[in-house]
This record gives C-alpha cells, structure tokens and sequence, in this order.
C-alpha cells in the first residue's frame, strides 16, 4: 500500500495541464501581398468556386464531390473512424457474455449393483449463466479516453475536408487547363491557315518572278512546324479531357462528352483575411490540431495507467438435471470485486510513459511547423497571384498591339509595300504574345485556385464538432 501510495503520488501531478494545447507561435496581423481594397466577404471562400461566375466549373466541382472516386474513398474513411471511436469507448462500458448448455447422457446399470441406489438410465441437463466485468472509472479513464477517441475522429474528419477541398480545387484547374488548350489550338490552326496563306501567296509571287523561289520554302518550313504544334496540342487537350473526366468520376465516358466553352474568364478577388484565420479554417492546420490532442490523451492514458484498477464481477446462472428418478434444479448469483495493482509492470510502464511524452512532443512540433507552413504557403500564393494580375494586363496589351501590327503587315505584303521575312516577323510576333497571354491567364486562374486552397476554403467554415453527436 505504501507503494501504491507513492506511485499515485507521483503520477498525479503529471496529469496536469493535459487539456492545453502549446502555442502555435506568433503570426503576423496580415500578409504583406493580401489585396486590402478587397471586399469580397472572407465566407465566401467556404465554395470559392461559385466566385468565378462560371456554371460549367461549379457543375463539375459539385458533380466530382458527389460522386468521384477520391470523394467516396474520402467519405468512406470518415465512415471507418467514426466506428473506430465508438469501439474505442465501448471497452469502458461493462462487458460480459451469456452462456448457455444442454446435454443428454445414457447411463448403464453394471450387475451387481442396488437398484435403489442406480443412476442408470437417460439424464438430461441444461444450463445458463451471465458473467460480467465492469471496471470502475474512479479516475476518469474513460473522459480521457473519449477526448482522445474524439481527437482521432477529428483528424479524419479533418483529412477527408482536405481530401475534398484538394479534389475541387484540381477539378478547377483541370478546367482551366482544358479551356487554355483548347484556345491555344484555336490559335495553332489560324496560325496553320495564315501559314498556308502565306505560302500560296509566296508560291504565287515566285511563279510571277516577284520574290525568290526559296521564300516559298522558307513558309512551307514554318508550315510544317504550325501543323506539327497542331498535332501536338490536339493529344495534350484530349489528354487533359481525360484526366477532367477521371476527376469527376466520369473517367469512362468518350472526351467528346465532354463540351467546355473556350473562354477563360477573370480571376476573382480573393478575400482579405487575417493569418491566424488559418488555424480555423485550413484542414490540414485542424487536422494536425486534432492529432497534437489525440497523443495527448494517449498521453495521459499512458500516465493514468499506473494507477490501480478496481472491477466488479457480478455474475448470475441456472441448471437444471433430470435423469428417470430424480430431478433438481439451481440458480445462483455472486458479486464479487477485484483491484489490480501495476507492480512488476512499474519499469515498463514507466519507459512508456517516456515513449508517449516523445510523441506527444512530436506532435507538438508538427502542429507548429503546419502553422507555419500554412502561412508561408499562403503568403507566396498571394504574391504569386498578385504578379499575376500585373502580367496578364501586360501581355493582353502586348497582344492587341501584336495583332494590330500583324494585320497592318499583311496588307503591305500583299500589296508588295515589304518584304516577306518583314510579314513573317510580324506574324509570329502576334502569335507569341498570343500565346504568352493564354499562358499567364492560365497561371492566374490556377494560382487564384491555390490562393483560396492555401486560405482554407473549399469546406464550412464553423464545421460540426467531430464527436459531439457521433
């Protein structure tokens, strides 16, 4: 008893402070590229694809939710850790097993023997009884265990959000990959035409013995090449229609099944928001929350088990024997208790408790790094998107002056005003600074994508507690 005595007196005051998660560590008051005449409300972000104003990708990112494989997977998970808890706090509650018995026997008499006396002959027995053991909480195991099981939920619930919020956001930027294909295609066949354009025009003007035969070559160089880049971004849009309808759960279904609009859209704004917002709206930030309270319950548990165990047994049963003369029946109950002290197991559940304060302490630091990379991973996205923006104006502006140009070429060419290289060189001008800008409203779009997931959008921001009705 002194023993125990001493055991609890030291195991006590490891108990305090269980409850209290470490800091997070200091965060700044905002981002240093975050847009602050924003006025979009930070809510928004909860379904961030419905800022875009576009119904084929809020109808897509709804559909892949529903009914992708990556969302059935993710929700069948959460299915498994929430039966996962339930069993986990059922072993607190009494456990038992009702048994039962029935047998018949024939017996013979040997000669020789009282016939008064004889239990010869046929004797039927049946029988049942009920045992249970039921381990008295005295010092709160089982709220421990419940806020450890609930810990564990959290973080799969906390996975499966961010499981789903990683599915929209690559449903939209498949999207926008496929509509920036699809116009750069677009553009790889008028480029193919002006090519062809240009090469009849050349092929005319040498047969005229208006320019060098070798100009006509040179187009039909450029032609092959234009054809070449058709042929390529043909595969790459019908590969990346393939890989949209994976997404969806649709991976089955012919391309052609497939029908977007060619136009790209405008990134929206992207709502100011605080960086200590993160720690309540990013998934993987509450998931390594709820992970850091997991190992400190388990902690905990591991400290409590040096206490001593008290259990009832409580246990009740019936038989009954019949044979051809006599008969009886019993019943019967008991109640007895039971306490188990850990003395021989003292040294291992000591280096167990060391091990879980380890971990505990793991856990800890991998919450503080989640935090900071959470913001660090905020803070580039939004001065990625903010280069964006300023590189789309430029280019769309390069772009329209590039065409203006090129069409002005043209017309001199025809007219015989320049030379065919001078053609040329305005043409391909226009269509690299074409190019160039599908390109960069492409980055912006998907980098607007990433800026609402390093923000912690995609899923309710005020979710249900994880075990609070589970």
């Amino acid at each position: 008893m002194k023993r125990l005595v001493l055991m609890m007196a030291v195991a006590l005051p490891l108990l305090g402070g269980c409850a209290t998660l470490p800091a997070a560590g200091a965060l700044p008051a905002g981002y240093e590229s975050a847009d602050a005449s924003s006025a979009v409300d930070p809510t928004a972000i909860d379904a961030w694809w419905t800022l875009y104003g576009d119904a084929e990708l809020e109808g897509l990112v709804t559909q892949a939710l529903l009914s992708a494989p990556d969302a059935q997977l993710a929700q069948s998970r959460l299915v498994e850790a929430r039966a996962l808890r339930t069993a986990a706090l059922f072993s607190f509650n009494p456990q038992g097993n009702l048994r039962g018995q029935a047998g018949k026997s024939d017996t013979d008499q040997l000669s020789g023997g009282s016939p008064l006396l004889s239990t010869a002959g046929e004797t039927k027995t049946a029988g049942a009884s009920f045992d249970v053991s039921w381990e008295l909480d005295l010092f709160g195991r089982s709220l421990v265990a419940r806020g450890k099981a609930n810990g564990d939920l959290s973080a799969a619930r906390f996975e499966v959000e961010g499981a789903r919020a990683s599915l929209a956001a690559n449903v939209a930027q498949q999207v926008f990959q496929v509509r920036g294909l699809d116009i750069q295609l677009a553009d790889a066949d008028e480029t193919v035409r002006i090519q062809d354009a240009l090469y009849r025009m050349a092929v005319t003007k040498a047969e005229r013995g208006l320019v060098s035969s070798s100009d006509a070559e040179r187009v039909n160089a450029d032609l092959s090449q234009a054809k070449a880049e058709q042929a390529r971004l043909k595969a790459e849009l019908q590969a990346a229609k393939r890989s949209l309808l994976v997404l969806v759960g649709r991976g089955s279904e012919p391309t052609s099944s497939l029908v977007l609009t060619s136009a790209l859209g405008t990134v929206p704004e992207v709502p100011m928001t605080v960086p200590s917002s993160l720690l309540q709206r990013r998934p993987d930030v509450r998931e390594s929350e709820a992970r850091l309270r997991s190992a400190m319950g388990l902690r905990t548990l591991s400290r409590m088990a040096l206490f001593p165990t008290f259990t009832l047994l409580p246990g009740a049963g019936w038989s009954d024997a019949q044979t051809a003369k006599y008969g009886s029946t019993t019943s019967f109950w008991s109640l007895s208790a039971g306490m188990s002290v850990p003395i021989l197991d003292l040294p291992r559940l000591v280096q167990q408790i060391k091990v879980q304060n380890a971990r505990t302490k793991q856990a800890a630091i991998g919450y503080q790094k989640t935090v900071q990379t959470a913001f660090g991973e905020t803070e580039n996205t939004l001065a990625r998107l903010a280069a964006d923006r300023v590189r789309v104006r430029l280019l769309a502006a390069g772009e329209a002056s590039g065409r203006t140009a090129y069409l002005a070429a043209e017309k001199k060419y025809a007219a015989g005003l320049i030379d065919l290289a001078t053609a040329m060189d305005a043409e391909r001008a226009w269509r690299g600074s074409r190019s160039a800008m599908t390109a960069a409203q492409v980055t912006a779009l998907q980098r607007s994508v990433q800026a609402f997931k390093a923000l912690g959008g995609g899923w309710p921001s005020t979710p249900e507690t994880a075990g609070s009705s589970r």
